[in-house]
This record gives structure tokens, C-alpha cells and sequence, in this order.
């Protein structure tokens, strides 16, 4: 059945390029597609108590590791999701990622995942990578709104969405199953046009 509007991004916007490289205003942080050498990087960030506890899905194995970074990769060519390493621009060093997920090209959507690795938190990295990264994509890209959703219980995400210029949209009452229960989950959104 066709669609009734014209696609916000047409099938093909993003793959048609390879994965772009993300630099921060200031230039001190890039965010880059990750790439397999950064297996060990990733299983370690999973060993984290703190990005454990707030993600569904674990890396526990070099071979996981390397396997998601391939699934990274193809989910880029098929449009579906954007994961980033976000490193020193200096010295490449990962602190972090940052991704885009559940993209819908025909509606310009897509949900912000982020985490940072314990010796960068705290320094602003998450917010300026998450600032980057929706600079890239509603102002360069053409999406239309980005969503961002985190546990009530998860009060440094809620401040890195509220400094990234995401705006508080209301409370998903009991919307995610996390190791201890259902949680409630903020709601932020940017959408192009925010200041």
C-alpha cells in the first residue's frame, strides 16, 4: 500500500553515504562509527555496573563485542538504527556511545541512546556528544524529532537530556522492564526548530 505523504527522509538518505564522522563544536570530541578493533572497549563498558544496570541487552564476550559492532554496521546500511564511538578528537580515546535507534525515515524519527564510560562522566562529554550528534541529525539530516527516553529512578540522563536541549514531555507511567522491575521512563524530544 503506498503512503499517503511524502517521506520525510527518502529511502536511501543515509546509506546511500557511508556513516559520517560527528565532530563537536569546540572540535574536542568526535563521534565515529565503531569499528572492530574497538571490541575490547565495548565488552568492558558492558562490565560497568552503571551501564548494566540501565540497559536490556548485555556484551559479555569478545565474539559479542564484535558481533554488535557488525550489526552496527549493517544497521546503518538498512536504515534502522546509528551507533557512534564518541572519543577524544586528540587522542581517540572511546568515552562513550552515542547512537540514533528505531529510526523512521517516513515520519524523521529516531530515539537517542547514549552511555559514557565511569572516567569521562561527569565532565560534560554525554550532553555535548548528545548536543553533536542531534545537531547532525535534525539541522544537517533532515530528521524531524528525536526522542529520548531514561528511567525517573535515572537522575545524570535526566540532566544530560535536559543540557542537550531535549524538553521534558511528560512520564511513561510503568513503560520498561529493566533487572529490578518496571520502571517509569521521562520522555524528552527535540525537534527541529529548538533552540
Amino acid at each position: 500500500m503506498p503512503l499517503a505523504i511524502t517521506p520525510t527522509l527518502p529511502a536511501g538518505a543515509l546509506s546511500a553515504t557511508p556513516q559520517p564522522t560527528l565532530r563537536s563544536p569546540g572540535g574536542e570530541l568526535l563521534l565515529r562509527p565503531w569499528e572492530m578493533t574497538d571490541a575490547p572497549v565495548l565488552q568492558a563498558a558492558f562490565e560497568d555496573q552503571a551501564i548494566r544496570q540501565w540497559h536490556m541487552r548485555h556484551v559479555t564476550s569478545p565474539a559479542e563485542a564484535q558481533d554488535w559492532i557488525t550489526a552496527a554496521h549493517r544497521s546503518w546500511q538498512q536504515e534502522r538504527d546509528a551507533q557512534w564511538a564518541i572519543t577524544r578528537a586528540d587522542d581517540g580515546e572511546i568515552l562513550g556511545r552515542a547512537g540514533l535507534r528505531r529510526m523512521d525515515l517516513d515520519h524523521g524519527e529516531a530515539e537517542c541512546a547514549y552511555w559514557v564510560l565511569p572516567h569521562a562522566r561527569g565532565t560534560g562529554v554525554a550532553s555535548r556528544a548528545l548536543a553533536t550528534l542531534a545537531a547532525w541529525a535534525l539541522d544537517e539530516t533532515g530528521f524531524h524529532r528525536l526522542e529520548l527516553a531514561h528511567s525517573t529512578a535515572n537522575e545524570p540522563s535526566c540532566r544530560v537530556a535536559t543540557k542537550s536541549g531535549f524538553t521534558l514531555e511528560g512520564t511513561r507511567r510503568s513503560a520498561r522492564l529493566q533487572q529490578d522491575g518496571w520502571h517509569d521512563m521521562h520522555l524528552h524530544a527535540r525537534v527541529q526548530g529548538d533552540v
